[in-house]
C-alpha cells in the first residue's frame, strides 16, 4: 500500500470544473464570443496570460456584483472530482486547487468540495459592479508553480510527491516542478509536456497514475 503523503494540485476550470468561469461572465457581460477567443490563444500559449486576463476582465466592467451568485450556481464538478477528492483524504494525502479563475466565484465552490488549500484572482468592484480590473498579484503559470511550492512546503511534502494536474498552457511550469504531472482533456502543448495523459474526463484516473490501487480505494468505502 502507498504510504506516502502526497499534494495534489488541479487547475480550476476544465480540469476541476466542466466550465471557464470566465466564459460563464462573459456569457452574462454580453460578451462571450470576444472572451472565448481570447482564452483559447492563452489556453494554446499564444498570448501571455497576464495580457490575455486584462483584456478578458476589461470587458466585464459594469457587470453587477449579484451575477456571481448567479454564475457560481451554473459550476459543475468534473466528473469523479468530488470522489477523488474524498479518497485522496481518506488516504491522507491533501489537495489544492490554483486557479487564473476567481476566487469571489470559486472560493465557496473549493470549501465545499473540501479541498485543502487554493489560490486564484480576485476582481474589483466600484459600487457593487466589476470595474474591469483584478486585485493583487495574477495568477500565471509562475504563480501557479510557486503555489505549488508554497503549498508543499506548508505540508512538509517534497516535491517529488507533488502531483500537478492541468490542460492549458498556463498549467505547464507546476507541471514542470511536480513528481507527477497529468494532463486532463489538455491542449497539444500540455499533453506533450505532461508525464501520462487522461483524455476521458474523469478525475478519478489520476488515482490510477498515482498508483493507487482499486483495492486501496475499496477500503476506504468511498
Amino acid at each position: 500500500m502507498d504510504t506516502v503523503k502526497r499534494l495534489v494540485v488541479l487547475d480550476m476550470d476544465s480540469t476541476f470544473i466542466k466550465q471557464e468561469v470566465i466564459d460563464l461572465l462573459a456569457a452574462a457581460a454580453g460578451v462571450g464570443p470576444e472572451v472565448a477567443s481570447i482564452t483559447e490563444r492563452s489556453m494554446r500559449g499564444e498570448i501571455d496570460f497576464k495580457e490575455s486576463l486584462a483584456e478578458r476582465v476589461a470587458l466585464l466592467k459594469d457587470l453587477p456584483i449579484e451575477v456571481i451568485d448567479a454564475v457560481r450556481s451554473q459550476i459543475s464538478f468534473s466528473t469523479g472530482a468530488q470522489r477523488m477528492v474524498a479518497v485522496l483524504h481518506a488516504l491522507d494525502h491533501k489537495v489544492a486547487v490554483v486557479s487564473g479563475g476567481f476566487e469571489d466565484v470559486i472560493g465557496p465552490f473549493l470549501e465545499k468540495a473540501g479541498v485543502d488549500f487554493f489560490r486564484a484572482n480576485k476582481l474589483d468592484y466600484d459600487d457593487r459592479r466589476l470595474n474591469g480590473k483584478t486585485i493583487g498579484a495574477i495568477i500565471d503559470r509562475t504563480a501557479k508553480a510557486q503555489a505549488l511550492r508554497d503549498f508543499a512546503g506548508e505540508l512538509g511534502i517534497p516535491l517529488e510527491h507533488t502531483v500537478a494536474v492541468g490542460d492549458g498552457a498556463n498549467d505547464l511550469e507546476m507541471m514542470a516542478i511536480s513528481g507527477l504531472s497529468i494532463a486532463f482533456n489538455a491542449k497539444p502543448i500540455v499533453q506533450e509536456a505532461a508525464m501520462v495523459a487522461i483524455n476521458d474526463g474523469d478525475l478519478m484516473g489520476v488515482l490510477v497514475h498515482m498508483g493507487i490501487t482499486e483495492k486501496e480505494i475499496t477500503r476506504t468505502g468511498l
